[in-house]
């Protein structure tokens, strides 16, 4: 078998419109893949790949919209998908946010588990046999350093009690990472790998929704240390589209490297019980 090349591939980003989505789907664009980019917004999702094309050189990229707080939406985002492409070789699960005070989605989901995680988690089932059918393929998703201060309480995921804005994310961030270890295990022998990956502090805009309290400090205490737009999107590039990854799978990365996630990561029961309870929350049948 040929080393992977990206090229030809086709390609979806999730939260393209800006930030590290933005310049992966730019840097996958000029690797010569076949990009579709994904936004909330429809006029600045067509800029946004309207940018992609312009920077990139490539006649290659188009976009879709879906607000990933709404399973009708995810749902109508897959059956766009399929309508565009007869093969998806990459999916890049990218979209996510914060909140500041506790509220639930049109589903009746504390946002930002529903968002980040339960997002990415039916996006990628109503789309897995696409993806399987394209392989060898990917699934990416990016996740956070964050995860490690995450805890999983199944009697109340949705933080009736004692939410604040770093618990939710923190929450949301490790089920990302079981996600992506349980989608491994699954998909073994498909061809098809499944990793997560910690961008670094990026410079964004996900915490546009964080309290007020909270932006002086963000900026004072992780500005420093905050890297580019670009470097966060490169260490998601190198998991599409890096030959030296073909065939690795089931693996946490920081800095480019794989290293051992939070211990609750470690935990296959756990991560089974995510995917059975994720697959009920969107009204998926749980899986073996």
């Amino acid at each position: 078998m040929a080393a992977w090349d990206v090229r030809g591939r086709t390609v979806l980003v999730t939260g393209a419109t800006s930030g590290i989505g933005l310049e992966a789907s730019t840097a996958l664009a000029r690797l010569g893949a076949r990009v579709l980019m994904v936004g909330r917004d429809p006029a600045r999702t067509a800029a946004a790949a309207r940018d992609v094309a312009s920077r990139s050189g490539s006649s290659e990229v188009g976009h879709l919209v879906c607000d990933f707080s709404s399973q009708a939406d995810v749902r109508a985002l897959a059956e766009a998908v399929r309508a565009r492409a007869d093969r998806l070789h990459v999916l890049v699960n990218n979209a996510g946010g914060v909140n500041k005070a506790r509220r639930l989605t049109g589903d009746g989901i504390e946002a930002t588990f529903a968002v980040n995680h339960l997002g990415y988690f039916l996006l990628t089932n109503l789309l897995l046999d696409l993806v399987v059918r394209s392989a060898p393929a990917r699934v990416v998703t990016v996740a956070s350093v964050g995860h490690r201060r995450g805890t999983i309480d199944f009697d109340d995921l949705g933080f009736e009690r004692g939410y604040t804005v770093m618990r939710s994310y923190a929450r949301s961030k490790l089920a990302n990472v079981l996600f992506a270890a349980e989608l491994a295990r699954r998909l073994a022998g498909t061809g098809v790998t499944s990793n997560s990956v910690h961008p670094g502090s990026v410079d964004t805009n996900i915490w546009s929704g964080a309290p007020l309290w909270a932006k002086p400090v963000i900026q004072i205490l992780f500005r420093p240390f905050f890297i580019s737009a670009e470097q966060g999107a490169a260490r998601v590039v190198q998991l599409a589209a890096s030959p030296e990854l073909e065939g690795v799978t089931g693996l946490y990365f920081e800095e480019g490297k794989p290293v051992t996630p939070a211990p609750l990561v470690l935990d296959a029961s756990l991560a089974r019980r995510l995917w059975d309870v994720s697959a009920r929350m969107v009204g998926l049948a749980p899986l073996s």
